[in-house]
């Protein structure tokens, strides 16, 4: 018996994934304006925490990456954060990243993207993958270690004549000289950090500095930033224009990237050229200004830290942590101090409310007692 064609009733399968794509070859760069829902499509090597977490609190769809998303040279926990809250990722060919432009539809298969009439071969990321390339990071930690150690100290001895320099003299408005500063940058835990910080900024005072998208950190947590210093890639227009004085971090040698985007707004900055990284010379610019205590926030510690920034040493950053010295405290430090004053007071209202209840409990039974005495008195006097 001859059956009909199944084909008859077969249906195409259903895709995986579609929306619209925003497309972005550099990642921070793409984020200050991203659009909730979106599909992005990245160029970007080694997803780290604060990329992810960014990711993540924009709702994207999903990521299809032209770069390795995990190279498995370091250890990084970002695609695994991503693949927690259900958001997919796929690999593509570096070269299909031209095929993408930004805000076109595209609909994602198991193993091939469409776009208009183009089909791109992809692959989807999984735990599996990130696990055994988390193994053969840690694995190979040790020698990774060495390599940073190597070239944080090349770097340092290189460096450490710019570091006995003093910086430009810039005419700011903003006088740090006696105050405390805040300096803030946009690092894995800095909403955390900020959250501590609240205690020591309503009682300081503190003069605020963002560093680049350290600036929208502060917005976003209802703190206006005296003065944002950086490259001026990563930080939103919205930030730029709050009214903050803004100082774009230049190469040594006076080159200045980040003004071309501040002249297209009609911004003025000042330009501040200094060895190292954005966040080494705020924190340099505020020890010059004579600040009193430099309190970091979501600041960069660590060789991960440093990896995830596309540094292999932090040759800088270590001479400028010795040039503040004393000075320089983190806030997960300060935060303990300027929590305890708030303790007591909560205490010592919790305290002095439940006395005033004893005491209040302990008047009543006394009048209740003195009420029945004096009835019995009055009562055995009318019977005398």
């Amino acid at each position: 018996m001859n059956w009909p064609s199944l084909s008859l009733f077969s249906s195409k399968p259903l895709p995986l994934c579609k929306g619209k794509i925003s497309v972005g070859a550099i990642t921070k760069v793409l984020l200050r304006d991203l659009p909730q829902g979106r599909i992005v499509v990245l160029q970007h090597r080694d997803l780290d925490e604060v990329i992810a977490q960014e990711l993540i609190d924009r709702k994207v769809k999903a990521i299809i990456n032209c770069h390795q998303t995990m190279s498995g040279t370091y250890p990084t926990q970002g695609p695994l954060l991503l693949l927690q809250q259900h958001i997919p990722i796929w690999e593509v060919e570096s070269s299909a990243f031209e095929v993408f432009e930004s805000n076109k539809e595209i609909a994602i298969y198991e193993d091939r993207i469409i776009v208009e009439d183009q089909h791109i071969s992809c692959t989807a990321f999984t735990r599996e993958n990130w696990m055994s390339l988390q193994q053969l990071a840690n694995d190979q930690s040790s020698r990774l270690l060495e390599q940073f150690i190597d070239n944080t100290l090349t770097y340092a001895i290189r460096e450490k004549r710019a570091l006995m320099e003093p910086l430009p003299s810039l005419p700011l408005r903003v006088n740090c000289e006696g105050k405390h500063v805040l300096v803030v940058s946009r690092r894995k835990g800095y909403k955390k950090d900020l959250l501590a910080a609240k205690a020591f900024i309503s009682m300081v005072n503190p003069i605020l500095i963002g560093v680049d998208g350290g600036a929208d950190a502060l917005l976003e947590c209802g703190y206006q930033p005296h003065l944002i210093v950086g490259d001026m890639d990563s930080v939103t227009d919205r930030a730029l224009s709050c009214g903050a004085e803004l100082i774009v971090h230049a190469y040594p040698n006076g080159t200045a990237p980040g003004m071309a985007r501040l002249t297209a707004l009609g911004l003025f900055a000042h330009v501040l050229p200094c060895f190292g990284t954005s966040e080494d010379a705020a924190l340099l610019l505020a020890f010059e200004q004579r600040g009193e205590w430099l309190v970091t926030v979501g600041a960069h510690t660590h060789m991960i830290d440093f990896l995830e920034k596309g540094r292999e040493g932090m040759g800088s950053t270590l001479l400028v942590r010795m040039k503040v010295g004393a000075r320089l405290v983190d806030i997960k430090s300060v935060g303990a101090l300027y929590k305890q004053p708030y303790l007591w007071t909560k205490e010592a209202g919790t305290t002095l409310f439940l006395s005033l209840f004893f005491i209040a409990l302990g008047l009543f039974q006394l009048h209740w007692i003195l009420k029945r005495v004096t009835h019995v008195v009055w009562k055995l006097g009318g019977e005398g």
